[in-house]
């Protein structure tokens, strides 16, 4: 199944989809050095965001939340690649100098897609592709 969307940060990637209904702040909200979601209180926390494809409707928090994203990705701690709902500035600000492949606007909602699923973001073509 192939699913249409915006492109935000070019390149392409695959990984096991997270999904997450909450919106992250990448600042004091994951560890730069594990990619663990510390956030209190968030869904997701406690888990690791290392070479998934993460599903979240936006950022949320400081614009240092892109460099937090750009030290996970110096880490090799990163996600494969991320989905928004919407794309706000300190999201894709981080996932364009990180290079981390990104879109954002799918013809689905985010609880539409198969989370745990191997899936792929192409942020050329703004689409997430996986086997149906």
């Amino acid at each position: 199944m192939i699913v249409k969307g915006r492109g935000i940060a070019k390149g392409s990637a695959s990984g096991r989809l997270l999904v997450s209904d909450a919106p992250l702040s990448f600042l004091s909200g994951v560890d730069p050095e594990s990619g663990v979601i510390i956030e209190e209180g968030h869904p997701l926390q406690g888990q690791s965001i290392v070479g998934t494809v993460f599903a979240f409707p936006y950022g949320k928090g400081s614009t240092v939340g892109s460099y937090v994203m750009y030290a996970l990705s110096r880490n090799e701690k990163a996600p494969a690649a991320i989905i928004n709902t919407e794309a706000e500035p300190i999201i894709a600000t981080g996932a364009i100098m990180s290079g981390i492949p990104m879109v954002d606007h799918l013809e689905v909602g985010l609880a539409d897609l198969p989370d745990g699923a191997e899936v792929t973001v192409d942020g050329d073509e703004g689409t997430v592709a996986w086997d149906a």
